[in-house]
């Protein structure tokens, strides 16, 4: 596969649907706006983007995230690291609630614009992290599919959550439409988790019940999808409106990181 080379740091795409490793990037150290520019261009063509060694402080996470999005600030998150409210902190042994194909802040109008992780604790097996391009899922869906998937949306529980995975029986929803056009880009992508309760709108009850494994297991294809490893260190970030991402439960031990929420 062709490396890009932008200078002074090189884009390393990880495949031909999504994914990229940028090298020669120190974000500690903050970028200037030409870079941050090329930065953002890299992130909205590969929608998912991992600077190796980075250890990044709290601070310098956030600041990494400015370069492509305003941080969220999540009205009941009960993890947040002592030094900067706009990070969270887990721990796990396990990766429990986020080992099935998700996308996060679906409790919310819009969701997250982007998500991002920094590792501090890794396994030494396994604890990959897997990505899917729904909008390549779109692509490869015919066209009277992608018509009639225009006027369905899904149903998510609208509560916020607060970091321990524990949600209490739902009281109020909130609906996505299943098809969603980039703010940046333009393009048509599926827009879909797993956690979604129902599908609604121009189809009926059993349709949307047929309907909902399809799309599930269609946009978690192989051929859609990147993974990556990690080191203590590295930094990842994604465009969660265009992907889903999925945290392999193959790993004994811990795992610790810091999320920082864009949008």
């Amino acid at each position: 596969m062709t490396v890009i080379r932008t200078a002074p740091y090189e884009v390393r795409p990880a495949s031909p649907v999504l994914g990229a490793e940028i090298v020669g990037v120190n974000l500690a150290d903050g970028v200037d706006d030409a870079t941050a520019e090329a930065l953002r261009a890299a992130f909205w063509a590969h929608k998912v983007l991992v600077f190796r060694g980075q250890n990044l402080s709290p601070d310098t996470h956030v600041r990494a995230v400015q370069i492509f999005d305003e941080p969220f600030d999540h009205p009941s998150w009960l993890l947040r690291h002592a030094d900067n409210r706009l990070v969270y902190t887990f721990e796990l042994e396990k990766a429990g609630a986020a080992s099935a194909w998700h996308v996060g802040g679906t409790w919310r109008t819009p969701p997250f614009h982007l998500e991002s992780l920094t590792y501090q604790v890794v396994p030494d097996i396994g604890g990959r992290t897997l990505w899917a391009d729904l909008q390549a899922a779109y692509d490869g869906l015919s066209e009277p599919f992608r018509q009639l998937l225009e006027s369905v949306s899904a149903v998510y529980n609208a509560y916020p959550g607060d970091g321990t995975y524990k949600r209490p029986p739902v009281t109020e929803t909130v609906e996505h439409p299943v098809v969603r056009t980039h703010r940046h880009t333009g393009r048509k992508g599926l827009f879909l988790s797993s956690s979604a309760l129902r599908l609604t709108g121009a189809i009926s009850a059993a349709e949307g019940a047929a309907l909902m494994p399809f799309l599930l297991a269609h946009a978690s294809s192989p051929n859609y999808t990147v993974s990556f490893g990690w080191q203590p260190g590295d930094f990842v970030v994604w465009d969660n409106l265009a992907t889903w991402h999925y945290a392999v439960n193959d790993y004994d031990g811990p795992r610790v990181y810091r999320k920082v929420i864009g949008g």
